[in-house]
């Protein structure tokens, strides 16, 4: 009998083998709509956050240095609209990530069959996605990240609950040591920098691959700037680590069952009372803040949201028009989450529309709420078209095509 083959780490939420067996049947399909509607919520709240890289003139490295940045009210207003999402989704994403492959085990167990057996081959083919996106469509790739924290976690997932205990509690105080070191370091560097004038200008790239390039311009601009590329997916490894093992932890003590209630409310609290006030307040501020708040503050507004969906679904025999909506798009997130920075890439790099050289300065902030408005109702109509007419995204059915062809080649080769 072939073996039932997900999407990587990305599982899809309506197979009820994902479901444990203490969890009554009236409420599995609710519970399992709450994960498919947090994976679409995930997927274009991460537009949130990576369209403003595409509508800055110089891309990413604009978007680090903050080039091109608007003034007065409209300034408050991008950092606002910018906070909101900053990191938030990032976390969601990395969590619901966790929670797949705490399914994936699971339905392996189920099944009679090992773990972490085939999920290498899973986290290979995840990596190379991820590599793909990276030279042809966003510089800002996560799945390249998320296929090695997969792999790692795949095999600590195999191990005792004190273990996996341990691996979570330790990744989480090297990413805060790093954390604290790193923003000591940079605003060290801004202090003795603060003296010698501001030199920042709109246009940090000379030429500039973003605004005046051809596509296969921006290709080799992102193969000669990798390493740089792939900073944030280095430094970010301990707390993907952490989130894995976190989402993976919150699955299988019930958060999206109906005994999970005090779970939830416990999430909603330290998310939403604690953390995304601190999160809006620092981040408004600026400069160095944002690095806690994107990658030690967010991810416990993004804990809030899960728990929050998760209670809003739990009891609610189907996810309603708005929550379906959400949840096709989280049926086809690896599709979706490729096709949004493809299709923003078209409209504001040169080598598409380029209308991000159009819209600059002030003008720039109602322009990305556009491209977001515009790209998000795209994909929104794009996953509701194509699974009314197929059981799974173009980028999840070539994936699992070359996960069955890899798998049975291997197990040909064992026989």
């Amino acid at each position: 009998m072939a073996e039932p083959v997900p999407a990587p780490q990305l599982a899809s939420g309506t197979t009820t083998d994902a479901a444990p067996k203490d969890v009554p049947a009236e409420s599995r399909s609710s519970r399992l709509a709450a994960l498919d509607v947090l994976r679409g919520i995930a997927i274009l709240g991460t537009l949130g956050t990576n369209v403003w890289i595409f509508t800055n003139i110089t891309g990413l490295p604009g978007y680090i240095s903050r080039t091109d940045e608007p003034d007065g009210v409209w300034l408050w207003a991008e950092r606002l609209l910018q906070q909101l999402a900053q990191g938030k989704f990032l976390g969601l994403l990395t969590i619901m990530f966790g929670i797949g492959l705490a399914i994936q085990q699971r339905s392996a167990a189920r099944g009679g069959r090992p773990w972490p057996g085939k999920y290498p081959w899973r986290a290979g083919l995840l990596f190379l996605d991820g590599l793909l996106n990276f030279l042809f469509v966003a510089e800002f790739d996560v799945l390249m990240g998320y296929a090695v924290t997969g792999l790692v976690v795949a095999f600590v997932l195999a191990t005792s609950p004190k273990a996996q205990r341990r691996w979570l509690w330790i990744a989480a105080g090297i990413h805060t040591a790093m954390l604290t070191a790193l923003a000591v370091v940079v605003a060290l560097a801004a202090i003795s920098g603060s003296g010698q004038g501001d030199s920042s200008s709109s246009e940090v790239l000379d030429p500039n691959p973003y605004a005046d390039g051809s596509f296969w311009d921006l290709v080799l601009f992102r193969l000669d700037n990798a390493l740089l590329f792939r900073v944030e997916a280095i430094v970010i490894f301990p707390m993907s680590i952490a989130l894995f093992l976190l989402g993976a932890r919150l699955f299988g003590a019930g958060v999206f069952a109906p005994e999970g209630a005090r779970i939830r409310k416990r999430l909603m609290i330290i998310g939403f009372a604690i953390a995304a006030p601190l999160d809006l307040v620092l981040g408004m501020l600026g400069g160095t803040l944002i690095l806690f708040t994107r990658y030690g503050i967010a991810p416990f507004v993004a804990l809030g949201i899960l728990a929050l969906v998760a209670e809003s679904y739990v009891r609610r025999p189907s996810p309603g028009a708005v929550g379906r909506r959400f949840a096709e798009v989280g049926r086809m997130a690896l599709s979706c989450y490729i096709l949004q920075n493809l299709l923003a890439g078209a409209i504001c790099y040169g080598w598409g529309l380029g209308l991000a050289q159009q819209f600059t300065g002030n003008a720039r902030v109602p322009f990305t709420v556009g491209v977001y408005l515009v790209v998000s109702a795209a994909m929104l109509v794009f996953a509701h078209l194509w699974l009314r007419r197929f059981g799974r995204g173009p980028v999840e059915w070539l994936w699992n095509a070359s996960y069955r062809a890899l798998a049975e080649r291997g197990s040909t080769r064992t026989a």
